[in-house]
């Protein structure tokens, strides 16, 4: 294999053990609760665009926590595990945060600017591909080219796939909205761009010893 780590990396500063279990400890509890809650909470909560366009803005946060099923969640939480196990020391917990939030936002934005025609949405999958993003360049910086290159082929032949023919065959028969997964994935891109570019700077930057 060729290729080699970025010294750049900031290995005592990324998330700990500790602190993923927490932060996925969390996220399931969520969204168990949510699920619990059946149809009635479902409704309250999901990405409602006529509902957000009149004051109910929450749903640009909890519509991406309740899912059509339970095995729609499954499936969302054992994508989060995924990426627990694919990229554990690649982000500090911060940069997880915000790198989540990025692709939140995106979602939100591109679907209440350029989706008029998408009533409702649940799920947690954009903002996954957004973190999928967001790892495959953690990769490029820190693992080897040959991983690096695998992983993102098939990302890219995933999202092209959905493109041109629809969601992947699966054990779940629901509707998949493939422009979430462009909208988090074009985020977590640039995010994880922008903190590959900050971690260069800071390098560069830093006063020597």
């Amino acid at each position: 294999m060729s290729g080699g780590r970025d010294s750049t990396k900031p290995r005592s500063a990324a998330i700990s053990p500790r602190q993923a279990g927490w932060l996925l400890g969390l996220l399931i509890l969520v969204v168990v609760l949510l699920e619990l809650g059946g149809d009635v909470v479902r409704d309250w909560c999901r990405y409602d665009r006529a509902s957000v366009l009149q004051g109910e803005y929450w749903r640009l946060v909890t519509g991406h926590l309740v899912h059509a099923s339970w095995m729609h969640a499954i499936e969302n939480l054992a994508g989060v595990g995924l990426l627990a196990a694919l990229f554990p020391r690649d982000y500090s917990l911060r940069q997880w945060l915000l790198l989540t939030l990025a692709s939140l936002v995106a979602i939100d934005v591109g679907f209440l600017w350029n989706e008029p025609q998408l009533d409702w949405y649940v799920g947690l999958s954009g903002v996954l591909h957004g973190l999928l993003a967001a790892g495959a360049v953690a990769w490029w910086r820190f693992e080897s080219s040959v991983l690096a290159v695998i992983l993102t082929a098939i990302f890219l032949g995933k999202m092209t796939y959905e493109q041109l023919y629809g969601s992947l065959p699966s054990t779940s028969t629901l509707t998949v909205v493939s422009e979430a997964h462009v909208y988090g994935a074009a985020a977590g891109l640039v995010a994880g761009l922008l903190l590959w570019l900050h971690a260069a700077y800071w390098l560069r930057h830093r006063p020597s010893l």
